[in-house]
């Protein structure tokens, strides 16, 4: 978690989703041979805070920061794979793509890079959200318009810790995806990137490789019947968000938390707050009431005030670093392999 206030803990699932990751200071990069594209914004981002949601933790073989200041991505477009490399350079996104979707990626930057959000939209009604705010002007909500590559990893996310979560989509992208397009971010085979399996190759994974990968059935299940859809779940990354979730949740396993997850990446929704979680109703309770029993219907009724700015209400509050303090201990990760 990041903020001034934030506790020296170990992340939970929640807390990551405050969405700021670490990006060192930009500086000119070596050319690269690359399709490329530079985009100004018309407010203040931070690559850190727009694209850190993307990362399924450190070691996502899809995302990577390199010490230049760049961002990378590695993504299956409608148009194929490519890779994406962005960094802020005095106020200027420089885009560089390879690959067959890399057009694709240039041409969507600016609504990676927040063009479709709205931060004004947002009005603090309460202490803690007007000074994180202010401390966090480079916040936009990035819009990726690809649903598949959010709702995996969130469904993978379900009702496990995020060392769990985080382990299972590591293994499973490297083993049955492929290597990216374009240079590595780095030297060596651990700096390459892979983008993650076709829908194809994910109803094609043996029961045996979810196992080892920590998956249970329930989530492995959910994750095939998206993908015999994948098409259909696509479309709603061109939807409104209620209607995208409505989409999402046609799927047996695939309930309001996992939706939500999803379309606050893919559709760049606002409002989509996560409900069914374990940890943010207790977190926003006692940021915005002092009351860390508050449940899920109490949590709307404290972020009513924010209709339409409710997702970004909660990544403040998160990124705020006032959180209750712990009372018991962590979830055990489990070890289905083992069984």
């Amino acid at each position: 978690m990041a903020g001034r206030y934030a506790p020296r803990t170990p992340t939970t699932r929640t807390t990551v989703r405050g969405g700021h990751i670490p990006v060192p200071a930009s500086r000119q990069a070596a050319p690269a041979a690359g399709a490329t594209r530079r985009w100004t914004p018309d407010a203040p981002t931070d690559l850190g805070l727009t694209l850190g949601p993307l990362r399924r933790g450190v070691g996502d073989p899809t995302f990577r920061t390199t010490p230049d200041g760049s961002v990378w991505r590695a993504t299956r477009t409608p148009e194929g794979p490519g890779t994406l490399r962005v960094a802020l350079r005095q106020g200027t996104a420089e885009a560089e793509a390879w690959g067959p979707g890399a057009q694709w990626l240039l041409d969507r930057l600016p609504q990676l890079l927040g063009a479709d959000d709205d931060p004004a939209a947002f009005v603090p009604r309460h202490r803690l959200l007007a000074a994180t705010h202010r401390r966090r002007p480079g916040l936009r909500l990035t819009r990726t318009g690809l649903v598949m590559e959010e709702l995996i990893p969130s469904i993978l996310e379900q009702k496990v810790t995020t060392d769990e979560a985080y382990r299972a989509w590591r293994l499973l992208v490297r083993k049955f995806g492929e290597p990216a397009p374009g240079p590595t971010p780095g030297s060596g085979d651990q700096h390459r990137l892979h983008i993650m399996p076709d829908p194809r190759t994910w109803s094609l994974i043996p029961s045996w490789e979810w196992h080892r990968a920590g998956v249970d059935d329930k989530r492995a299940a959910t994750i095939l019947r998206a993908a015999k859809v994948a098409r259909r779940m696509e479309e709603a990354a061109a939807m409104e968000p209620e209607q995208a979730q409505q989409r999402l949740e046609l799927i047996p396993g695939i309930g309001p938390w996992t939706s939500a997850e999803t379309i606050q990446r893919s559709n760049g929704a606002p409002d989509a707050v996560t409900v069914g979680d374990y940890h943010l109703p207790g977190i926003v309770g006692y940021a915005l009431a002092g009351d860390r029993t508050t449940d899920d219907a109490a949590m709307l009724e404290l972020l009513a005030p924010y209709a339409g700015q409710r997702h970004r209400a909660a990544r403040l509050i998160l990124l705020s670093g006032r959180t209750p303090p712990r009372r018991a201990p962590r979830m055990t990760p489990g070890n289905i392999a083992a069984l």
